[in-house]
């Protein structure tokens, strides 16, 4: 389909880094809000305290015993309507000695998506089509771009190395398609995921 879609950006950054981050966002007057029944709003220091949370748990030492989630749409009025990004935490799978590892390496999605629903009528009734967002949310996009080179400017291409393969001698590369800074390279490449799984960061 058409303009269907996202534009997508996978990153990790500490949760200092994220707070330059988001305060683009809130430049903007945009509003955090948690993907709840409630659709609760939280400032600038709730969203930043509950990274800090998520992103922590990934780098202790030891592996804390809560589970982490961080999740929140961004909603902004820049082109005279409500409007906005997706931010949330996923992982990137990978192979330990030929199986799929328990866990994950933690990364967040940063998404707009790439169409704007246009509501037309015919002699056939309603119906709808997917334009370029683009075209009708031009100040939007551009937000959201601006944010990307800012967070691209502070990352590199995530690679690490896994033991693979049955073996212990061959280390594997991994080459997602996700963002690190140097500073959450070092804090990852000391953490307890990194030690349960015999993990090397690649990043320098």
């Amino acid at each position: 389909m058409k303009n269907s879609g996202f534009y997508k950006l996978k990153f990790l950054v500490t949760p200092e880094e994220m707070r330059s981050t988001l305060e683009l966002f809130q430049q903007k007057e945009c509003r955090f809000t948690l993907s709840n029944y409630a659709a609760t709003t939280h400032d600038l220091d709730q969203v930043c305290e509950a990274y800090a949370t998520y992103y922590q748990y990934f780098t202790a030492q030891e592996k804390p015993n809560y589970h982490p989630h961080w999740v929140y749409s961004v909603a902004c009025n820049l082109d005279q309507r409500i409007s906005g990004f997706f931010m949330k935490n996923e992982g990137h799978s990978f192979p330990v000695q030929d199986q799929w590892a328990e866990d994950e390496f933690p990364y967040t999605l940063l998404s707009l998506p790439k169409g704007f629903q246009v509501n037309l009528q015919d002699e056939r009734g309603n119906y709808y089509i997917y334009e370029d967002i683009r075209e009708h949310l031009p100040l939007t996009y551009a937000l959201f771009e601006e944010t990307s080179q800012s967070i691209k400017k502070m990352t590199k291409p995530l690679r690490f190395k896994v033991y693979a393969g049955a073996s212990l001698d061959a280390l594997q590369e991994q080459k997602p398609l996700v963002r690190i800074s140097p500073s959450a390279a070092q804090e990852m490449s000391t953490s307890w995921l990194f030690e349960k799984y015999r993990l090397s960061m690649s990043v320098k």
